[in-house]
């Protein structure tokens, strides 16, 4: 836990100009992991003002993700022991090994940022089961999105939109969006309270939104799952200033000398449980192993390695297979919009991305930068 653990709550406008900050580097804007724009009816939010706004906050970086744009391709395999096939028909949740595409990332549209601890740490997998129905997955290191509507976090980016004259965000804009917004103040301190680990392989990713199992019946419960790390968890250490990816060499280094591992975990939910994903569940709620993900290889999204290329995958949280469908939570939908312009934007820029952080030579050279 950090050091922030019973001290008194900050108040909204002190817990604003501490987390609110412009840049991947500040915790807010971390958080933004493209959770945004999905309502396309006149008068709302489209995904279209949602990438601007991301665009605005973080800079325009042609050929990119429009969030998670400092990123790793990987690839493996998922090992399912058949414990969730009680609670979803899904196939690829029955006994058995399914190939896995995915994809390690910093939260943030920034996609040179240089690595450091305080930034909000991604996993994206992609489930390919032969002859059966994908599984897609994006899931952070934080335990809760400070954000329980769309709106809302659109309204926090672009309060935090960096003033020219300054280059920083507007103290009053963020004090104002933190008073009006009590829940965002407390959840931002849940997420600061967290453990940060010392590397991608240690991390425990959580995918937050809520979720339904479906089975064979048609009856369904509320889930939310997490990919938990089977490496020991040691505490993050001091940046590397000499090196800016040190923290994809050391992934990259890990996964050369042996496959990492995560144990998918499926919590189950009660039907009084919130599912917006600012707020977190009872700790008591029943806890399903039903899996172990296995990373073996990775590859610069530049080509360069093993692990294959994710430039491709659109990993949108709304591609689910039969057995497994969003809930009263709307936010996986709002993400998929999103997503999707994200992807049709640098699919049209294709020609003119400059290359990657992590280069090709870099993962060929086993981490060394």
């Amino acid at each position: 836990m950090s050091d922030d653990v019973g001290k008194p709550r900050l108040s909204a406008s002190a817990a604003a100009l501490r987390y609110g900050g412009i840049g991947a580097a500040t915790l807010v804007l971390a958080c933004a992991f493209a959770y945004a724009g999905g309502w396309l009816s006149p008068g709302r939010l489209t995904q279209d003002r949602v990438i601007s706004g991301f665009e605005a906050a973080n800079g325009k970086h042609v050929g990119f993700r429009r969030n998670h744009a400092k990123g790793l391709c990987a690839s493996g395999w998922f090992d399912s022991n058949g414990a969730g096939a009680a609670l979803s028909r899904a196939a690829l949740l029955a006994p058995g090994r399914v190939p896995v595409a995915g994809r390690f990332a910093f939260a943030g549209g920034m996609p040179f940022v240089p690595d450091g601890p305080g930034l909000v740490r991604s996993l994206a997998l992609q489930f390919k089961p032969a002859g059966a129905q994908e599984w897609r997955t994006a899931m952070v290191d934080i335990p809760v999105f400070p954000f329980s509507t769309v709106q809302a976090f659109y309204d926090q980016m672009i309060s935090s939109v960096p003033d020219p004259k300054t280059g920083k965000p507007d103290p009053a804009r963020m004090k104002a969006f933190a008073d009006a917004h009590p829940d965002f103040v407390a959840a931002v301190g849940v997420v600061g309270q967290r453990a940060v680990s010392s590397g991608f392989a240690n991390s425990t990713y959580n995918a937050l939104d809520t979720f339904l199992f479906v089975d064979k019946a048609g009856a369904t419960v509320p889930v939310r799952w997490s990919a938990e790390a089977v490496t020991p968890f040691a505490p993050a250490a001091k940046p590397q200033p000499a090196d800016p990816n040190y923290l994809f060499d050391a992934l990259i280094s890990d996964v050369a000398r042996h496959p990492a591992q995560w144990k998918m975990v499926v919590t189950v939910g009660e039907p009084q449980d919130p599912v917006e994903p600012d707020k977190a569940w009872p700790a008591s709620r029943r806890k399903i192993d039903i899996g172990t993900v296995t990373i073996d290889k990775v590859a610069s999204e530049d080509g360069g390695g093993d692990g294959g290329s994710c430039t491709d995958i659109n990993f949108d949280p709304a591609i689910l297979p039969a057995g497994i469908t969003t809930s009263a939570d709307d936010i996986p939908s709002a993400r998929s919009a999103a997503y999707a312009r994200s992807f049709t934007l640098r699919e049209n820029e294709r020609g003119q991305k400059p290359p990657s952080a992590v280069t090709r030579q870099e993962v060929n050279a086993g981490g060394k930068s």
